[in-house]
C-alpha cells in the first residue's frame, strides 16, 4: 500500500527526515511515536501530500513518486484516498456539524451529499447534534464530525496528527476505541501521530519510533488493546527508553 525507501527532507541546512525507509501494508495501522521536533508530522505531510521531499521515493497503492518538480522538490499529490485529520479539528465555524460535512463531499463531487453526511455524522454518535455549530459542540463531538467527514469520502489511506491530544483521557480514551472500530470495520490503511507511549501501543498494530529524523525502532505489537497487563507495561517501559536513547532493551523485539 505504501512503501518509502530512502526519503530524505531538510529545511535550508536542517536535517529533517534522514534515509527514511518504511513499509506499510494495506489495512494496517502504524502508530509515529516521538518527541517534538523528531520529524514524525513531516514524514506525514510528505505522505498526504502537502510538502515535498528532497531525494527517495514514496510509492502509494502502486503510483511511484520520485522525480523532482520544477523547484527541485518531489511532491506526492494530494488526492481523495489519502485524508488527514488534524489536532485542531479543522471545523468551518459558520456551518453547522452537517454541513462541515456536506461541504467536504460536496468538493468531492460525492453523489447525495446530504444523505451520506447524516449516515456517517450517526455513525460517530451525533445524531442529536447534526445542527450544531462548532462553537456549540465538545471538543470529542468536534473531533468526531471531523472524522465523519473523512469517512464520509472513503479514503484508502487515513492520516492522523496527534488528534487526540487536547482532549482530556476520558475523552481520548472513548475516541481511541471508536476510532480502532471504525478503521477496522473499513479496512482502512491508517498513520497515526502521537508523542503518548500508551496511545501508540493502544492503537498500533506496528509503532514506529522515530528520533533526530531517523527511525529508531519498528515494534511490533502484539498486545493492544489491553492496558493493564504485565506485557503493555512492560513494552512502555521499553518504549520509553528507546525514545531517551537507550536501545539495549530493544535487542530481544
Amino acid at each position: 500500500m505504501i512503501e518509502i525507501t530512502n526519503l530524505k527532507k531538510s529545511y535550508h541546512d536542517n536535517l529533517i527526515l534522514d534515509s527514511i525507509n518504511l513499509h506499510v501494508k494495506k489495512g494496517e495501522f502504524i502508530t509515529l511515536l516521538g518527541e517534538s521536533g523528531c520529524g514524525k508530522t513531516t514524514l506525514l505531510n510528505i505522505i498526504c501530500g502537502f510538502i515535498g521531499f528532497d531525494s527517495g521515493s514514496v510509492c502509494i497503492d502502486s503510483k511511484l513518486y520520485d522525480k523532482p518538480n520544477k523547484e527541485g522538490e518531489i511532491f506526492t499529490p494530494v488526492a481523495r484516498d489519502r485524508l488527514k485529520i488534524f489536532q485542531d479539528y479543522a471545523l468551518l465555524p459558520w456551518k453547522s456539524a452537517l454541513q462541515n460535512v456536506v461541504f467536504a463531499l460536496k468538493a468531492n463531487k460525492v453523489s447525495n451529499p446530504n444523505e451520506v453526511a447524516l449516515k456517517y455524522l450517526e455513525i460517530v454518535g451525533l445524531k442529536d447534534h447534526v445542527n450544531k455549530f462548532p462553537r456549540e459542540l465538545s471538543g470529542g463531538q468536534a473531533q468526531r464530525v471531523s472524522i465523519a467527514r473523512a469517512l464520509a469520502l472513503n479514503p484508502k489511506i487515513l492520516l492522523l496528527d496527534e488528534p487526540f491530544s487536547a482532549l482530556d483521557n476520558f475523552i481520548r480514551v472513548n475516541l481511541q476505541v471508536f476510532l480502532q472500530k471504525m478503521v477496522e470495520a473499513n479496512a482502512m490503511t491508517t498513520i497515526f501521530v502521537t508523542h503518548d507511549i500508551q496511545e501508540a501501543i493502544t492503537l498500533g498494530d506496528r509503532i514506529v519510533v522515530m528520533s533526530k529524523g531517523h527511525i529508531a525502532k519498528i515494534v511490533e505489537n502484539h498486545i493492544k488493546p489491553a492496558r493493564d497487563t504485565k506485557d503493555f507495561i512492560d513494552l512502555k517501559h521499553k518504549l520509553e527508553s528507546l525514545l531517551q536513547g537507550d536501545k539495549s532493551m530493544f535487542y530481544d523485539i
